[in-house]
């Protein structure tokens, strides 16, 4: 990975980082790791694989996010991501949303 898309990558933890606290949602930086820590840590059963690209590969990122959930055993694997001048997205897979989203029913 060459420096530029480091510094992108860096850039975009850090965004990333900011909407999630003005959200109270405090975390921090694995920093340039490269593996040795997460992207993004501080969200209690969730493993951040922050993706600050224009074009993304979804299954290639979704398995390095479940590769590094089950190696830091830090939650459900989830990819959040943003092209330039667009919203984050997040992406996980059906099977791990589907118990959420019961969960989150009963509470309606």
């Amino acid at each position: 990975m060459g420096k530029s898309a480091q510094e992108k990558g860096a850039r975009g933890e850090r965004e990333l980082m900011g909407v999630l606290a003005a959200e109270g949602i405090q975390t921090e930086r694995g920093g340039f790791c490269y593996g040795e820590k997460p992207d993004l840590y501080g969200m209690p059963g969730i493993h951040i694989e922050c993706k600050r690209v224009e074009k993304l590969n979804f299954p290639k990122a979704m398995r390095q996010a479940s590769a590094d959930a089950e190696k830091f055993q830090d939650g459900l694997p989830v990819v959040f991501s943003r092209r330039s001048r667009e919203p984050w997205l997040i992406t996980m897979t059906l099977r791990d949303w589907l118990p959420l989203y019961k969960r989150w029913r009963e509470w309606l």
